[in-house]
């Protein structure tokens, strides 16, 4: 009997649609393949939304001039709020930890999206992160007070977070970091919202520790 993940008997657009699948975090060849045989009993009217919203999402999303988060427009939602505080940074890895983060619903600072972390194993340094537009924000906007590194908690994110509080130490911004309420080796977008309150009101100052 011939498995069903011998991906030899798909035809070739399928087999095409379920690698794409399996391509996504997460997922892997038994979930590719029901995804890709769930499109095909999908109405094509619903297929083509599918595609179009795709094709959109890659066309019309841009990072925000600011904070480097996600955007469909120039300047984001977010850093135009005038209700919230834009003296207080949140410096995070990825998009998705910006949701996290505010949907605890006790920070109304501003936030700051690297888009990754440092990792020399995957040849990722400082360079290719949204580091440089940082400290360019810092010297535009005299009214911050104090950035939050809220970097994830694995070899990764410390070290990313090491390198951010030496760069910035020469600063008079506050430093500060969540507090260890998160786990140890933890992503920030898998943690609850009790969890995220805690680590926010009890994060720890940086430059009195390192006084």
């Amino acid at each position: 009997m011939v498995p069903l993940n011998n991906s030899q008997f798909f035809l070739t657009s399928l087999n095409r649609l379920i690698e794409s699948f399996r391509r996504l975090p997460g997922v892997g060849p038994k979930t590719a393949q029901r995804l890709a045989f769930y499109v095909l009993k999908m109405q094509e009217e619903d297929v083509r939304e599918f595609s179009d919203s795709l094709t959109d999402l890659k066309s019309q999303i841009i990072y925000c001039d600011i904070c480097q988060n996600i955007s469909e427009k120039v300047t984001c939602e977010m850093c135009v709020d005038k209700s919230r505080d834009d003296s207080l940074v949140c410096v995070v890895e990825d998009p998705m930890d910006i949701y996290v983060l505010d949907k605890a619903g006790i920070y109304n600072g501003t936030f700051h999206v690297l888009h990754g972390s440092i990792s020399p194993s995957r040849g990722i340094g400082p360079e290719e992160l949204r580091i440089k537009q940082l400290l360019e924000r810092i010297k535009k906007n005299t009214n911050i007070k104090e950035i939050i590194i809220a970097t994830n908690l694995n070899l990764e994110g410390e070290a990313t977070g090491m390198y951010l509080q030496q760069i910035l130490s020469h600063t008079k911004i506050k430093i500060t970091r969540l507090a260890r309420g998160l786990p140890s080796g933890s992503d920030i977008e898998y943690a609850d919202q009790t969890t995220i309150s805690h680590a926010l009101n009890s994060r720890v100052d940086i430059n009195e520790n390192i006084k």
